[in-house]
């Protein structure tokens, strides 16, 4: 099984404990500022329509893309 990280601690997520998220998170209100797949730091890019961020080892990942899901 594979890693995953919180996109918005950058903590290890621990199967069975506790998450916590921020409430701007929850509310939908902050995008996310590490990367799920390795925990590295992202550069965002937040606008008034949306945000992006990028992860160096694993791409972008775009606000737009995330709403057509």
């Amino acid at each position: 099984m594979e890693e995953r990280y919180n996109p918005f601690t950058g903590a290890a997520i621990v199967p069975g404990a506790e998450d916590a998220v921020p409430t701007a998170a929850a509310l939908g209100l902050e995008p996310p500022r590490y990367c799920e797949r390795c925990g590295r730091r992202m550069v965002v890019q937040v606008s008034p329509d949306g945000w992006w961020a990028r992860c160096a080892r694993h791409g972008m990942l775009d606000s737009a893309a995330l709403e057509s899901r």
